[in-house]
């Protein structure tokens, strides 16, 4: 029931919030559109980028809009007055993933769906395997982010972290380069970074008309990465930024 309130609690602050319901929403959309246009004489290339991105825009937003929330869940004060209640860490860490992971099946279901029916993207695999890894890379996002956001004092500092945490990962998961050509020790950063990951998993789903193995086991890597950050963030949680 703790952790039903506290769910609520983060969707109504979201629903009374439009412009960050509309970064959730409508950006990736109008950037899966962008990328569109960009490859529009090329549609093998848009395929390809357009799935890989379809994953990789929820990691991005979510990862932002968690690392400043929680932020202010503390500067507020709102953190120590929920802390004398039988709110735990847990509670909040997992409320948090849960509340903004229903909000990435809806961002990753209106992206998906648009790049399928209205731009004419191609994928051997169903759209249900797309959505669900964009769901999981979402909740990365939003695991990381409650974590960084434990070192930030301020709103600007949470995002410095983005250049941090998301730009490697965002340039090593293959997207530029396949990770089997890049050399050895940028390979070997790649190995353990989970976005590489997210980003095989929908390679696989873009390659083949049922799930394989390949792409379960990168989808379980994905999620064990969402635990280990949420376990870290529980552990590094602080109540006040002062």
């Amino acid at each position: 029931m703790i952790l039903a309130s506290t769910i609520r609690r983060i969707l109504t602050q979201l629903r009374h919030d439009p412009r960050t319901i509309a970064l959730i929403v409508v950006v990736p959309t109008l950037l899966i559109t962008l990328i569109y246009f960009m490859y529009d004489d090329q549609p093998r290339v848009f395929d390809r980028i357009a799935l890989t991105m379809l994953g990789i825009f929820p990691f991005i937003v979510m990862f932002l809009i968690t690392s400043i929330a929680m932020l202010r869940e503390r500067t507020s004060g709102t953190l120590e007055r929920l802390f004398t209640t039988p709110v735990g860490k847990l509670d909040l860490l997992f409320g948090y993933g849960i509340a903004f992971g229903g909000a990435a099946a809806i961002q990753a279901g209106v992206a998906a769906g648009f790049a399928y029916w209205v731009l004419d993207m191609n994928a051997a695999g169903g759209l249900g395997l797309v959505v669900l890894i964009a769901v999981a890379n979402a909740v990365l996002g939003v695991a990381l982010g409650l974590l960084c956001s434990a070192f930030a004092r301020t709103e600007f500092q949470a995002v410095q972290f983005m250049p941090l945490v998301v730009a490697p990962q965002l340039l090593l998961c293959g997207l530029f380069v396949p990770r089997e050509r890049m050399v050895g020790w940028l390979q070997g950063v790649s190995d353990v970074l989970p976005m590489s990951y997210s980003v095989q998993a929908l390679t696989e789903v873009g390659a083949h008309s049922e799930p394989t193995g390949t792409m379960w086991r990168d989808l379980a890597i994905v999620l064990g990465a969402v635990v280990v950050a949420l376990a870290v963030g529980a552990a590094t949680l602080r109540r006040r930024t002062g």
